[in-house]
């Protein structure tokens, strides 16, 4: 068994797994992906909408929660590198169950406080959710019609912005009800208890030998990702996109605090920006069935630079219209993942979904690993989120400058 040449291994496997994978129905695999995303999500951002209060206890300032999602996304950029290699080794299912007990511990281990521990379960929850992306696409993918594709994935990327909602809403009213540590632990038994799910689920087979190594997997994957144009594309819009995005979802509480909200009013409002964000995601991803996903991806990048633009000016505008310019950034910042990931799988063939996405999101995870720090770095130099966003709204317009030329070649 030669591991000189990766592609054929998983090439003459799918007629051996699909009979597995085509059982189950769309909304039943959709209901178990979007769960899972909802909880990685929540976890992942569990720390940004309790930071002004919890921040003191750690010893730490509360901006330093960019830097804490920045450490999740490196740790996922290298999660994510492995993933297709982890896939085909221990099967989508297996991959998902690992994700989810990542993030069960990680919660349990930042009640202690500490830094160091914090440091520790960031880097726990980036290996949770650098694989379970690609697993979930490799199971949602088998079930799903092609030109259902974008919707049926944004319906499943909802999941980020509905995790934003809980870690924005439910987190700082249980904290203030019974404390941020119970609710950290409450937050952990929903992830073990989609483990036990899991378990009572038929998974795909893995398509691979276990020989095949986490190296030649990882080259493989990037071959596929870097070896088409409109692959290329989709790379470089997931580090763009994903670094605003996750900019705006660490940074929206505090700097409504700063502008004046009291803390509630803030989550309040950062709750109805990630509830934009699901109805964005389903939006565009219809959308996207309909016109083409580059065409939207273009449109995303375009709105989102104008009401980063508009966020320089926040004091200057009544409460209403704040509201407004955030949830409309929020719509359009939180709805591009579920397009990008239906046109990866639209230009690969179907048995490398998971490698492809595992490896395009690798530049997804070096744009948060960035992004977030970036921010964080640009506000301790000029003092104001508003600011710090304009310096940094050229990224969504390359963004809809790229998409837009993808979506002229065709």
């Amino acid at each position: 068994m030669s591991e000189t040449a990766p592609r054929p291994d998983p090439a003459v496997q799918p007629p051996i797994a699909q009979p597995s994978i085509a059982q189950p129905s769309i909304a039943s695999v959709l209901a178990t992906t979007t769960t899972i995303q909802i909880l990685s999500t929540m976890t992942a951002l569990a720390l940004t909408g309790i930071a002004p209060v919890v921040a003191r206890e750690f010893g730490l300032a509360p901006h330093y929660v960019g830097y804490q999602i920045s450490v999740i996304y490196a740790a996922g950029t290298f999660a994510s590198a492995m993933a297709g290699t982890l896939i085909q080794r221990r099967g989508p299912v297996q991959v998902e169950q690992m994700a989810l007990a990542c993030f069960g511990i990680a919660l349990l281990l930042l009640t202690s406080a500490s830094p160091w521990a914090a440091l520790l379960a960031s880097m726990v929850i980036g290996l949770g959710y650098g694989v379970q992306n690609p697993a979930s696409a490799q199971i949602l993918g088998a079930v799903t019609p092609p030109h259902r594709r974008s919707l049926i994935f944004s319906i499943k990327q909802a999941g980020v912005p509905i995790g934003g909602v809980l870690a924005a809403l439910a987190v700082p009213a249980l904290a203030a009800a019974i404390g941020w540590r119970t609710t950290l632990v409450i937050g952990a038994v929903p992830c073990f208890a989609m483990i036990g799910v899991l378990a009572l689920k038929d998974g795909p087979p893995r398509t691979a030998p276990a020989a095949l190594s986490v190296w030649r997997g990882f080259l493989y994957e990037q071959r596929l990702v870097w070896g088409k144009a409109p692959l290329r594309v989709l790379a470089l819009l997931g580090m763009l996109y994903s670094s605003l995005q996750l900019s705006l979802s660490a940074f929206a509480v505090v700097m409504l605090v700063e502008h004046g909200w009291s803390l509630v009013a803030a989550g309040l409002v950062t709750g109805a920006l990630q509830g934009c964000g699901a109805l964005g995601r389903v939006s565009w991803g219809g959308l996207g069935d309909r016109f083409g996903g580059f065409t939207v991806l273009a449109v995303i990048g375009a709105i989102s630079m104008a009401c980063m633009i508009a966020l320089w000016q926040l004091d200057a505008l009544p409460a209403a219209v704040q509201v407004a310019v955030l949830c409309l950034f929020g719509f359009c910042m939180s709805g591009w993942n579920g397009v990008v990931m239906a046109e990866c799988t639209r230009h690969c063939a179907p048995e490398d979904a998971g490698r492809v996405i595992g490896g395009a999101l690798v530049y997804t995870f070096i744009g948060v690993m960035i992004g977030p720090a970036a921010m964080a770095t640009i506000y301790a130099l000029c003092g104001d989120y508003g600011t710090s966003f304009l310096l940094v709204s050229w990224v969504a317009g390359l963004g809809a400058l790229l998409a837009a030329r993808a979506a002229m070649a065709g």
